[in-house]
C-alpha cells in the first residue's frame, strides 16, 4: 500500500504563498503520474496540477501562472508551490499518485488550505 504524507497546508492571506509537500513511500521516478487535486465545499474535486513520468505538466486554468508542480526524485517528494493565492483557492488539497496508467490511484488524507481576504 502506497503511503502519502502531506504537509504544508494551513491558513494564508490572499496574495500570499504556500508550498505543499507530499512524501511518497516508494520511488516516484517511474510513476505513471502524480498530482494535486482540490475540493471546495459543495464542489466537485478538480485536478489542480499534474506531472507525468516524462515530466509533462498540466494545470487547471484557474491556477496557471500562479501554481507550479515539481518533484524531487531523490526525496520521493512532490511539491505544489502556490503563489498569489486567492480566496477561491480554498479547499482540501489531495496528493494523488498512479503507479501505472491502469492502476487505481492512491490518495493522501488531504490537507486544508484556507485563503483569507
Amino acid at each position: 500500500q502506497v503511503q502519502l504524507v502531506e504537509s504544508g497546508g494551513g491558513l494564508v492571506q490572499a496574495g500570499g504563498s504556500l508550498r505543499l509537500s507530499c512524501a511518497v513511500s516508494l520511488n516516484i521516478f517511474n510513476l505513471n503520474g502524480m498530482g494535486w487535486y482540490r475540493q471546495a465545499p459543495g464542489k466537485q474535486r478538480e485536478l489542480v496540477a499534474a506531472i507525468t513520468r516524462g515530466g509533462s505538466t498540466n494545470y487547471a486554468d484557474s491556477v496557471k501562472g500562479r501554481f507550479a508542480i515539481s518533484r524531487d526524485n531523490a526525496k520521493n517528494t512532490m511539491y505544489l508551490q502556490m503563489n498569489s493565492l486567492k480566496p477561491e483557492d480554498t479547499g482540501v488539497y489531495y496528493c494523488n499518485v498512479r503507479r501505472h496508467y491502469y492502476s487505481a490511484p492512491d490518495w493522501g488524507q488531504g490537507t486544508q488550505v484556507t485563503v483569507s481576504s
